[in-house]
């Protein structure tokens, strides 16, 4: 009875346990999961076939097995009818606008008396369901990046405090080609999560049609069967580089095989070899990701395929990437907040103006690390370079109304100037209530209502009255006023009465303290 067909990852296992290991017959049987006979028939078909272990990284699956069977499909003692390469079949259904039929037409143009298109198409996927499950999804070039998180991490000591710090590696993979990117970041937060994917974008060199992320909150704020809810700044960074969002579907871990397989990956060929390794910087790390990653990408042969992920990926999803835009997506957050009383909107202890007309309204906030952008209805009110949370207003003078605005308009210099202007007096005040605040900022108000006194007083009487004020010792605006009001600046100041000096033995004189 003959022995039936084994797939290839079981006759690699087959041949490794015999020939390296030297398990008997039945233990191999037993771990592979075939019978005495299928091992024994296997072993001799690698020795026919002139073969020895290790088997080269050269000879792919369709190779090894056309070795060991002969070519699928073909009795013994039928006319061989021309075989095409299975593994350039599925190359080229990768690429944009290629079906079954346009390869078919091609191979019975190469060769009249070759398959029929339906047996022609029955063979191909027998081939293809001796591949492995993950390799029996079907991707266009260019057309889906697959993003995800490791689930390990990566110590980073601090060199000056020894502190240990753990680092998450971002991971990006091409869904035709599986040419592989990862970075390290401090966190799995948005900031970080977006920063990945720009880094990503520029190592593919070009932008695909579709994201395919997890559900993770980062990405999805509430996961749906059927109209997940996406993260608005996510959406936002998608639209600047002309991609679409297509979360996973929420339990379905098969819709993202592609990344749970290069996760995997990622975290055998890389965190496997890095694990004795210390590193006290993540630009150190992430050093030592990109040089693995290199080797991973451009040395290693896709068995299934006969090239590497580089080479898959130059042939199919380079000619299909969308340009990049001239910028990189700046990172930017939206909150939302209510306008105060005095038109300004309170973000991080900053306080940023918007027109005064907008006070009470809620509003939504788009913050950058440079920039601060209000809006309203959709529609943007205010633009305010990014401050320091130190609690102080960034006010723009066009939100202010018509009073406030004049208010406004007064500075130190030329509260001072209009003092000059008035009298020697009234700057010698003015430079008194100033001085005399703990903060200069408190006697401006001051300033201002006694300068404004001269309309209604004149700048003579203003004068006079500021002197009476120095002589009194009277430094604000209520007194002043009251001054001027009371008439008290047309009325000389009486003269202390002279006395001549008391001399007595008792009182000392200055001189007895020097």
């Amino acid at each position: 009875m003959p022995t039936r067909r084994v797939i290839m990852r079981q006759v690699r296992e087959i041949v490794r346990l015999s020939l390296e290991a030297g398990l008997s017959t039945r233990v191999v049987g037993e771990r592979v999961g075939v019978g005495p006979t299928t091992v024994r028939d296997t072993l001799k078909r690698f020795a026919r076939a002139g073969l020895a272990w290790p088997v080269p990284e050269a000879i792919s699956d369709a190779e090894l097995e056309q070795r060991l069977y002969g070519v699928p499909g073909v009795k013994p003692g039928r006319r061989k009818v021309p075989e095409p390469d299975w593994s350039v079949i599925a190359r080229e259904l990768k690429r944009k606008h290629v079906t079954l039929q346009v390869l078919w037409d091609e191979y019975i143009a190469e060769h009249p008396d070759g398959y029929r298109y339906s047996r022609f198409c029955d063979l191909f996927r027998n081939w293809e369901g001796r591949l492995p499950l993950v390799m029996r999804q079907h991707h266009v070039g260019g057309e889906k990046l697959f993003v995800d998180y490791a689930g390990d991490t990566v110590p980073v000591v601090d060199r000056k405090t020894g502190e240990v710090r753990d680092a998450h590696i971002f991971v990006a993979v091409m869904g035709a080609s599986s040419l592989s990117f990862a970075l390290a970041t401090w966190t799995e937060q948005l900031g970080d999560w977006i920063a990945g994917h720009n880094a990503a974008y520029s190592f593919f060199g070009g932008a695909t049609q579709l994201l395919v992320p997890d559900n993770a909150k980062v990405a999805v704020i509430k996961a749906c069967l059927y109209d997940p809810v996406v993260n608005r700044s996510y959406s936002d960074m998608a639209q600047h580089y002309g991609t679409a969002i297509l979360p996973a579907r929420p339990r379905r871990p098969r819709d993202k095989a592609k990344v749970e397989a290069c996760v995997g990956i990622i975290e055998r060929w890389l965190l496997g070899r890095l694990r004795n390794r210390t590193f006290y910087s993540l630009a150190e790390l992430n050093g030592a990701i990109a040089e693995w990653l290199a080797k991973l990408n451009d040395g290693r042969v896709l068995r299934q395929y006969g090239r590497t992920r580089r080479q898959l990926f130059e042939e199919i999803d380079a000619p299909n990437l969308k340009p990049l835009p001239g910028e990189p997506w700046v990172h930017a957050e939206w909150r939302r907040c209510r306008v105060g009383l005095d038109y300004h909107v309170e973000i991080e202890r900053h306080f940023y103006s918007v027109p005064y007309r907008f006070a009470r309204r809620e509003v939504e906030a788009r913050i950058c690390a440079r920039t601060v952008e209000i809006f309203l209805g959709g529609e943007r009110i205010a633009a305010h370079m990014r401050g320091s949370g130190n609690g102080r207003h960034t006010t723009i003078s066009a939100h202010m109304p018509s009073s406030h605005r004049r208010y406004g308009e007064w500075t130190p210099a030329k509260i001072r100037s209009e003092a000059s202007r008035i009298g020697p007096m009234l700057r010698q005040l003015i430079d008194r209530i100033i001085e005399d605040r703990p903060h200069p900022e408190q006697g401006y108000r001051s300033c201002l209502g006694i300068i404004r006194l001269e309309k209604r007083f004149g700048a003579e009487r203003l004068e006079a009255a500021a002197l009476r004020a120095l002589e009194i010792q009277a430094r604000n605006y209520p007194s002043v006023k009251s001054i001027l009001e009371k008439g008290l600046d047309r009325v000389p100041t009486p003269a202390s009465p002279e006395r001549e000096p008391i001399i007595h033995t008792n009182i000392r004189g200055s001189g007895y303290y020097h």
